[in-house]
């Protein structure tokens, strides 16, 4: 029997990339479906993908990246979809890369599978260069998950991402809020759920900023650096319903 699979993609102000996002996706696997979660964007980011076919469901106001990711999940597992994959709305993610995430699904080997920048296929292929800012902070968290966890992981700051049933369950019910992909990392292990990295490659933003300034670094840093520590404490990263705080 087909799986079936949905394309969760969260968008805020990109009206200048959503269109083509969601075109591509389409152009790769028409089967797949797309919902474009508006994260109460001001431009014209849910006309644009609704033009381009996608579902939209449009948050009320400006949420932050982990309430839209985790709204796109709850989407997909209340219509009971198999599997799930994660683009952002930048069009720096590119769907003919999905093959490489949906495989180690499609052999029962994982529930989450990541693209990872700085996994290479190829030793002499370039790796992916950020800002020399960035990648230190990426290092940073690359090495801590690794330690805390016990499992080496090499980007944990990446959007781009298959998951199997399971997967959708826990991000449906938990997603950390305020730069969530590190913490998203530490539930998955803590949750005990299989997570795979696959090298993948990642294109230049065409349209628009990133939002990640230095100050906002510094804070993210900070902020996750203890979030982690915090998380890794709890006996559960999400409460049994009706257990004791």
């Amino acid at each position: 029997m087909t799986s079936r699979v949905v394309a969760v993609v969260p968008a805020f102000e990109e009206e200048g990339a959503i269109g083509a996002v969601v075109a591509e996706i389409a152009a790769f696997d028409p089967a797949i479906d797309v919902v474009v979660v508006d994260d109460g964007s001001t431009d014209g980011t849910a006309a644009a993908a609704a033009r381009a076919g996608a579902t939209v469901v449009r948050l009320p106001y400006n949420l932050g990246i982990g309430a839209a990711v985790q709204t796109g999940f709850r989407w997909a597992l209340e219509r009971d979809y198999d599997l799930a994959v994660r683009l952002d709305g930048d069009g720096q993610h590119d769907p003919s890369e999905l093959p490489k995430l949906l495989a180690p699904l499609a052999r029962g080997e994982a529930d989450v599978v990541t693209g990872s920048r700085f996994r290479r296929e190829d030793e002499d292929e370039d790796a992916y260069r950020p800002p020399l800012g960035r990648r230190l902070g990426i290092s940073w968290f690359a090495r801590l998950v690794s330690l805390l966890s016990g499992q080496r992981v090499t980007d944990t700051t990446s959007g781009f991402q298959a998951l199997s049933r399971e997967g959708i369950a826990l991000f449906a019910r938990d997603y950390p809020s305020d730069y969530p992909e590190v913490e998203a990392t530490v539930l998955v292990l803590k949750h005990r759920l299989r997570l795979v990295e696959v090298p993948v490659r990642m294109r230049e933003r065409e349209h628009g900023s990133s939002s990640i300034t230095f100050l906002r670094s510094v804070y993210y840093a900070i902020k996750v650096t203890l979030a982690l520590f915090v998380a890794m404490g709890r006996r559960y990263a999400v409460p049994s319903e009706g257990a004791q705080p």
